[in-house]
């Protein structure tokens, strides 16, 4: 269950070896707890070039291109996920919102999603949220740092617009994650 919008405002906001497996998107779920999906927010240009609130900061005509290809991929493999959970920086959203009109999930907010993030802040997030098949939109350089101490393996970089897919064993942990795969957004250009 999502926690309401009151106790949203009131929450203070090693290397081993990378496992790397192909799986398809509908594959069901039978050696592991829950598919969890990083995507990172899509291009919303040079952040010193913009003069208001970094929360305000919108995707790009190229940003909004790459959630549209993003999504229709999704929608086109009948992706459906339990949850699409964004950061509220309008960037996110503004992607959250792109996949999820088209694969027709309705998005939540959780500021978790903006701020610092590591292992045990997405413990907590996934211990909150419920679901087996779960979309996380937020940023960098939490995203890269999330995705390779779930693979286990430092960093794994996230580029603007890229999706990967984690197969999660509980507890979360370094390394408890398994990646299926991660579709950058240059594969999807037309």
């Amino acid at each position: 269950m999502l926690p309401t919008a009151a106790e949203q405002a009131a929450r203070p906001t090693r290397p081993a070896r990378i496992r790397i497996a192909s799986h398809n998107l509908g594959n069901p779920m039978s050696d592991h707890d829950l598919e969890l999906y990083l995507l990172r927010h899509a291009h919303a240009g040079d952040p010193t070039e913009w003069a208001g609130d970094d929360d305000l900061r919108p995707l790009s005509r190229k940003g909004r291109r790459q959630a549209q290809q993003m999504a229709e991929m999704l929608s086109a493999r009948g992706f459906a996920p339990d949850l699409l959970l964004s950061s509220p920086r309008l960037r996110a959203r503004q992607t959250a919102e792109i996949v999820g009109a088209e694969i027709g999930v309705k998005v939540a907010i959780d500021d978790r999603l903006a701020a610092p993030l590591d292992l045990d802040d997405l413990s907590q997030i996934l211990d909150d949220l419920g679901g087996q098949r779960i979309v996380l939109v937020g940023h960098d350089p939490d995203f890269s740092e999330l995705a390779g101490a779930l693979a286990g393996c430092g960093r794994l970089e996230m580029r603007k617009g890229a999706l990967a897919r984690f197969d999660i064993e509980l507890p979360l942990g370094p390394g408890s994650g398994t990646l299926r795969w991660l579709v950058p957004p240059d594969l999807l250009a037309d």
